[in-house]
């Protein structure tokens, strides 16, 4: 998308209608176009014109973006525009567009991405899908986010498999070590997230999907937390199924996802559900039996019937500022951010119970802990009463807390944060 006046206006009375901060942010956005060009992860002045695009409210202190990211102002546009467009001309369609972004940003094929709505919907697409029988065995985490422990753990409940778990190492080789030493000669699946959302560690992804496929076991990756946080590459992943979402570190609108489905795996996954769109069109409900057609050639034969045109169009406007910006850029970024809460979370000493890893391939942006002495959901509602936004997590138990910040977040607003853990210490 070309982040003109166009992005922002469609005629003088749209103009007349656009707020101050919509004003700045469009200056802003000529500002911040880096042309490909690297942009220093410590450069505060860059960034801030980048938090302009935003329009986060001035007086909240957002450190959440594991759980959704706020849209900038051109995704927002799109969304509006893709409504209007289709609200005035009736058009219907134009996802292919979408789908297409998508595949290059993740380094997938135009024919492996299907449209969902969210990241709970192409792991149970994955869950569900995949040849499993009763006594089968699937691996999966300690720190799962209920959207892939519950698919596994119905479909235990529904056909009889067997849910297995690790917990993540302060390594990526020891935790290599551990999901291997659960394997046996009946484990089919491993089920795992690429970051878990409870403390934010990268996995060894792509180590975990060679163990798999040398293992002739199935990899479906709960993938919500890597695009627009990592540059991604899935064919060199070499994973099954990877289910995303793109309202997180992507910045798109909420209520839309895909999933990656590698071509040659797909006649293995079984759709979950089938409707128009998924089938090759070569049906006959007249014949004497019914003639039942064949699914699509590609990704599509996973999700079917009628797509928003605003939100997709979302979509490819978050991918567009993105790149705009620089994926690179972006991951150098907010590697820097999550060193520099870490590093401020360390100073405390033993008052601080660090759940993230401190080993540079394992660590990003998001970063969990445990105040010692302290309850966290007291600690959350401290946060809460100075507008200070970040996530109680008690997932399996695990009574913590988590930061996670985006290009839009800075380190005073860390800071701010750190005076709070300061008094709950005192």
């Amino acid at each position: 998308m070309n982040f003109s006046r166009r992005n922002f206006i469609r005629s003088a009375s749209v103009l007349a209608a656009m707020t101050m901060n919509e004003m700045q942010s469009m200056a802003a956005a000529m500002e911040v176009r880096t042309n490909g060009n690297t942009v220093a992860d410590n450069d505060d002045a860059f960034w801030d014109k980048v938090r302009v695009m935003f329009p986060l409210s001035k007086d909240l202190t957002y450190l959440n973006n594991g759980t959704f990211g706020p849209s900038p102002y051109p995704v927002i546009e799109a969304v509006k525009e893709g409504m209007m467009e289709n609200d005035m001309n009736g058009q219907y369609g134009n996802w292919d567009v979408t789908v297409s972004k998508i595949a290059k940003f993740v380094g997938a094929r135009d024919e492996e991405i299907a449209l969902t709505h969210n990241v709970t919907d192409g792991i149970n697409i994955g869950c569900w899908g995949i040849p499993l029988k009763r006594g089968d065995e699937v691996i999966i985490t300690t720190h799962e986010h209920s959207g892939n422990a519950m698919p596994w753990m119905n479909r235990q409940k529904q056909h009889g498999i067997v849910v297995k778990t690790y917990t993540p190492a302060s390594t990526a080789a020891e935790t290599l070590t551990r999901i291997n030493d659960l394997i046996s000669k009946k484990t089919r699946a491993i089920g795992t997230p690429h970051i878990p959302c409870t403390q934010g560690q990268i996995l060894p992804i792509k180590e975990i999907c060679t163990l798999a496929r040398d293992k002739n076991m199935f990899s479906i990756i709960d993938g919500a937390h890597g695009p627009g946080m990592i540059p991604l590459d899935l064919h060199d992943i070499g994973c099954d199924t990877y289910a995303s979402c793109s309202h997180k570190w992507m910045l798109g609108p909420k209520g839309t996802g895909f999933l990656y489905v590698r071509k040659d795996f797909q006649d293995t996954l079984s759709p979950l559900t089938v409707g128009a769109g998924s089938d090759n069109g070569k049906w006959d409900l007249m014949a004497t039996p019914v003639v039942t057609g064949d699914y699509v050639g590609n990704a599509h034969r996973y999700y079917a019937g009628t797509q928003s045109n605003g939100l997709y169009a979302g979509v490819v406007a978050a991918i567009d500022f993105i790149e705009m910006i620089g994926a690179e850029n972006i991951y150098k970024r907010l590697k820097h951010l999550g060193k520099y809460t870490q590093d401020s979370l360390l100073a405390f000493g033993d008052k601080i119970e660090l759940l993230t890893p401190t080993e540079e391939r394992s660590r990003g942006p998001v970063n969990g802990f445990r105040i010692r002495g302290t309850d966290f959901q007291k600690f959350f509602g401290m946060c809460s009463q100075k507008k200070i936004r970040i996530r109680g997590v008690n997932e399996n138990g695990l009574n913590s807390l988590r930061v996670s910040t985006h290009i839009y977040n800075n380190k005073q607003e860390i800071d701010k944060l750190m005076s709070v853990v300061k008094e709950a210490i005192g």
